[in-house]
């Protein structure tokens, strides 16, 4: 019993470093974001190059600034399983919200964590963001699927 229970708290913790973590994203706060990220985290995201190394305040920010307003989100089919000091979160997310250029976003990708517990807090140390895309030849991503 008493295993489950320390396993409850740190799927807590988890949640909860997550959650502060999309809202730092959400309002746009680059230093807020990364300080739930480990300093040599590794990044594949949606947007070139194909892989990043450790934290890029200035390049995160720089993106947060193409967009007007919040960045809206949505979380479906999330699953998190967690050991002692690492931890394995997937999930599809939904990214929302409107460009400088007046650019309308509405995109459903699919994420992957991995997560590490340093000095007592959790921290992202991987991710990984994509878009399926066509089978047909055309390697065309497909944006427009939803769950």
């Amino acid at each position: 019993m008493k295993d489950e229970a320390n396993a409850r708290i740190e799927e807590e913790a988890i949640i909860a470093m997550l959650m502060m973590r999309a809202k730092a994203l959400g309002e746009k706060n680059a230093s807020d974001a990364l300080s739930y990220e480990a300093e040599d985290s590794v990044e594949f995201s949606l947007a070139p190059p194909l892989v990043y190394y450790g934290q890029d305040e200035a390049g995160l920010q720089a993106w947060f600034d193409t967009w007007d307003g919040p960045i809206g989100g949505e979380v479906r089919d999330a699953r998190l399983t967690a050991g002692k000091d690492v931890a394995f979160w997937s999930g599809l997310m939904r990214m929302t919200g409107t460009k400088t250029d007046g650019t309308a976003v509405d995109l459903w990708f699919r994420q992957t964590l991995g997560l590490v517990k340093q000095d007592g807090r959790w921290l992202v140390a991987h991710q990984h963001a994509s878009v399926p895309f066509a089978m047909d030849g055309s390697g065309r991503a497909l944006l427009d699927l939803k769950p």
